[in-house]
């Protein structure tokens, strides 16, 4: 399998090749006809029209129901379909869903390819679609599809192989931030009980700042912000004085884990400290990842 992240018109592209070991005929009725979509796909498909233009509906069988529409059909060749979010969420555009299957031998090879907006959330679609394809070869193979569910090991090797575990920077009239946005394996509030017990200290506003929270480059100085199990900001220091924020940020994200934002802001007299924080904290991270890893799924 082959699993590649590029951008076409500003929005990311995942796109997966996966060969099998049947023609085109035989994966076409599993991709399209709704009682064999339903044993792989994430939902279960209520409603397909199979038509340039045609409607399809998704239910979760937990109350939420996805619509999407019918945007490209080539049969036997070519099926994808633009997904419209319930009502209650928000996003920039509709996801856009391809497969394309092309013959290979005796079999076929099938490029899926997933169009959206968040970046970030590209190992948890990567490790789910792959999760979800294995399921669609149990389908074509007429074997039995068991229960899977992403690992988080499968997870963070996204992370790694699309770039995604690397802080960025950027300058403003004040002096610099640089900013890390990583989606983790596990919930916010046990992240948050994560770094309290590695930290053996609970934080408030004028604390020291639990060491779990820093980095071994920075100077922490006192917890200025405070909000569990979201929020935790202090100031570092440099030559004896203040010199910027670091703020963690627990948000919510893709998958069943929190979206992990932390920055870290300088003056503009210190940019060399702008290149040992970019460094620090993907270490920092990348441990916390692992730490994650070990704990049970949620």
């Amino acid at each position: 399998m082959n699993e590649t992240l590029t951008t076409a018109d500003g929005r990311p592209v995942l796109r997966i090749e996966r060969r099998l070991g049947h023609p085109p005929e035989k994966v076409w009725r599993a991709v399209t006809e709704p009682e064999h979509l339903s044993q792989w796909y994430p939902f279960r498909a209520t409603r397909l029209e199979l038509r340039l233009g045609g409607k399809i509906r998704f239910d979760d069988g937990a109350g939420t129901t996805l619509d999407a529409i019918v945007t490209e059909l080539d049969p036997q060749r070519l099926f994808a379909f633009s997904t419209r979010a319930p009502a209650e969420m928000t996003r920039e555009s509709d996801d856009l869903i391809r497969f394309e299957l092309r013959p290979d031998g005796t079999g076929c090879l099938l490029v899926f390819t997933h169009i959206f907006d968040d970046r970030y959330a590209a190992a948890s679609y990567a490790s789910g679609w792959q999760v979800c394809l294995d399921a669609l070869e149990a389908v074509v193979d007429e074997r039995p599809v068991e229960p899977s569910y992403p690992v988080a090991s499968m997870h963070d090797a996204y992370v790694e192989k699309f770039g995604l575990d690397s802080g960025v920077y950027s300058d403003t009239v004040d002096g610099w931030v640089v900013r890390f946005e990583r989606q983790l394996t596990q919930p916010a509030d046990r992240v948050w009980a994560l770094l309290a017990r590695e930290s053996g200290t609970e934080a408030g506003t004028g604390d020291p700042v639990p060491s779990a929270f820093t980095s071994d480059k920075v100077h922490a100085g006192a917890v200025t912000s405070v909000k569990e199990p979201e929020l935790l900001e202090y100031a570092w220091e440099s030559g004896g004085r203040t010199a910027g924020r670091v703020r963690w940020e627990l948000k919510s994200g893709t998958g069943h884990g929190a979206r992990l934002v932390l920055t870290q802001t300088g003056p503009g007299d210190l940019t060399a400290e702008r290149h040992t924080a970019l460094k620090a904290w993907k270490r920092r991270i990348a441990r916390l990842a692992e730490d994650l890893r070990a704990l049970p799924r949620a």
